[in-house]
């Protein structure tokens, strides 16, 4: 079997969400005892979800999606609810280590973002023998995995190799540029790649393309000095970087190379560093993923399959996609948008992910109110 896109599209999430918010407004899922309620009866509101996250290095993971998850899974338990946490700090190794705790340990579910798609397959495999449903997040994991919740990450790679074109514009032909794409071991960077190229390829020449190893930001520099090496400062026309850490890296090479005039960049997850450097005109744009939807879609589908609440889980997982193990396995995909100097307002602070304060600090105040973000 090989991975393919989804076989429905994300815009199902609409009509997903929606029934899961009528079923509970309905009191389907929680009627009272003896009412019908789907909740499985051995287990209630205390519960433990187990999540495992990949690494440190993207900041989304510790400052959003694991408090956001924590704060969900209370709420949805009215606080009895617990979740126990680990970060691999980007080794796969550590991760495995960290599963087979979660496992002795005797959670409820375990989330897991993988560091390696394919090495967690064992320990999923320990999980589903020891009867713990395993969610992949974010990352789509090999084995036996219960449902899987990220974005269509080949439309990431579209939205991104999109932004290129349009700031290349007729340009674009005549252009050289470089990819920095993600992680070889993590399955969304060949989703990543394969969207970006469907718009790119054959429209631009990609002068040079590396597969970032762990996503590390160091060694994205390193390649990016290489590229620099290799074409010119002063002939790269755009960077494709799949995120925003990586963006960074290569925006500091161009600078210590000595580029006068820093050339698009691309990113992803919306850091606060990026959306600074997108204010202040050194990146061009980043791809917005909702860290709110996306975590308390994670928890909602956690505590549904924890309790037996099968009409809730199945109505968060109307998409279905295929990994190099198993076939139609229940998901979801959460849309996303592209973040330029235009939609700020629109997206991280209307989301509430930053305030204008957090973004215009001193460094930025001259450039925020240059573009009205004051």
């Amino acid at each position: 079997m090989n991975a393919r896109t989804p076989h429905r599209t994300a815009a199902r999430l609409a009509l997903a969400v929606g029934s899961a918010l009528l079923l509970t407004s309905c009191g389907v899922v929680d009627a009272a005892e003896g009412g019908g309620s789907t909740r499985g009866p051995a287990k209630g509101d205390d519960l433990t979800v187990g999540l495992l996250l990949p690494d440190k290095e993207t900041t989304r993971f510790e400052k959003f999606d694991h408090p956001l998850i924590k704060a969900r899974v209370a709420d949805l338990t009215d606080g009895k609810g617990k979740v126990r946490y680990a970060n691999a700090g980007a080794s796969a190794k550590r991760q495995s280590r960290q599963f087979d705790q979660m496992i002795s340990a005797r959670v409820d579910a375990i989330l897991v973002d993988a560091v390696d798609a394919k090495a967690i397959e064992t320990d999923v495999k320990k999980a589903k023998d020891a009867g713990i449903p395993v969610i992949a997040y974010d990352r789509l994991a090999q084995g036996p995995i219960d449902a899987y919740i990220s974005h269509d990450n080949e439309l990431v790679g579209e939205v991104q190799g999109r932004a290129i074109m349009e700031a290349l514009g007729d340009k674009a032909e005549s252009s050289k540029i470089v990819m920095l794409n993600g992680s070889p071991a993590d399955p969304n960077t060949a989703r990543f790649k394969q969207g970006a190229l469907g718009v790119l390829q054959n429209k631009v020449s990609i002068a040079k393309s590396y597969d970032v190893e762990e996503w590390l930001p160091k060694i994205a520099e390193a390649d990016m000095e290489k590229a620099i090496a290799a074409i010119g400062v002063n002939n790269i026309a755009a960077v494709y970087s799949a995120n925003d850490g990586m963006a960074g890296a290569a925006i500091d090479a161009l600078k210590k190379a000595g580029a006068t005039t820093i050339p698009p960049v691309t990113g992803q997850d919306a850091d606060l560093p990026a959306v600074q450097r997108i204010v202040s005109g050194e990146q061009y744009m980043t791809v917005y993923k909702s860290f709110l939807e996306e975590a308390n879609s994670a928890a909602d589908m956690a505590v549904a399959k924890i309790q037996g609440q099968d009409i809730m889980f199945d109505a968060l997982t109307q998409d279905t996609v295929d990994s190099p193990t198993e076939d139609d396995i229940p998901s979801m995909l959460v849309p996303v948008v592209a973040l330029t100097q235009d939609n700020i307002k629109e997206t991280v602070i209307k989301d509430g992910v930053y305030t204008v304060k957090d973004i215009c600090t001193a460094a930025y105040a001259a450039r925020c109110a240059a573009i009205g973000l004051e």
